[in-house]
């Protein structure tokens, strides 16, 4: 089966079966298989902070891991599937997961600690469809770092600041803390981070 004949919404197990690992980044949304096409900065950010997440987890010298590659299944979808930008799980935590061994799949948000989305030109999906779904995963932690400033007004301002959006689950709901200029990032996840706003942005900026 190839992804051109398919003539109904895909389901998680198609995509699982048209997915190939070395061919790129897709995702799946509502049934629709999306290949990502990341710029260079866009890289750039999301690997400059995979570096200091890891670095934090080195001092911490807990269970984290920071995989290369992970599909979310968000919560009663089988036509879904999101692959974010970069992500932290707890190792311990991958026995539960029933997909894990093949797939690289999470379907826990206790699995998950903290998801970092860089925003392109779909910052609607990174403001819409995933907060509301990894908020219902109860992930603890969602960054959306929106170097470009590319973001509704509703979400950034008017003036469509460069910001990093950062949602703690607080007795199950996200709650909202913005980053810009030179101000400390703050992480629940890494309380020792420290990193401002202006730090992250220069990287590409």
């Amino acid at each position: 089966m190839s992804v051109e004949t398919l003539t109904h919404p895909m389901t998680l197990e198609e995509f699982w079966k048209n997915y190939r690992d070395g061919y790129g980044r897709y995702e799946l949304y509502d049934g629709v298989m999306v290949e990502m096409q990341p710029t260079g900065t866009h890289e750039q950010v999301a690997g400059f902070l995979a570096g200091e997440f890891f670095a934090q987890i080195r001092q911490l010298k807990n269970s984290y891991i920071i995989p290369r590659q992970v599909i979310i299944k968000p919560i009663d979808s089988d036509k879904s599937g999101y692959s974010p930008d970069v992500i932290v799980l707890d190792n311990s935590e991958l026995k539960n997961e029933p997909f894990w061994q093949k797939r690289s799949t999470i379907t826990r948000g206790e699995t998950v600690k903290l998801v970092v989305e860089v925003v392109s030109t779909n910052w609607r999906d990174d403001y819409g469809h995933k907060l509301i779904d990894y908020e219902a995963l109860a992930i603890p932690e969602y960054w959306i770092v929106d170097y470009l400033g590319l973001g509704g007004k509703r979400y950034i301002g008017e003036k469509k600041p460069s910001t990093i959006s950062v949602y703690t689950l607080v007795e199950g709901e996200y709650n909202l803390q913005q980053f810009r200029d030179d101000d400390l990032i703050i992480s629940d996840t890494f309380p020792d981070l420290k990193i401002t706003a202006n730090q992250l942005f220069s990287i590409v900026l």
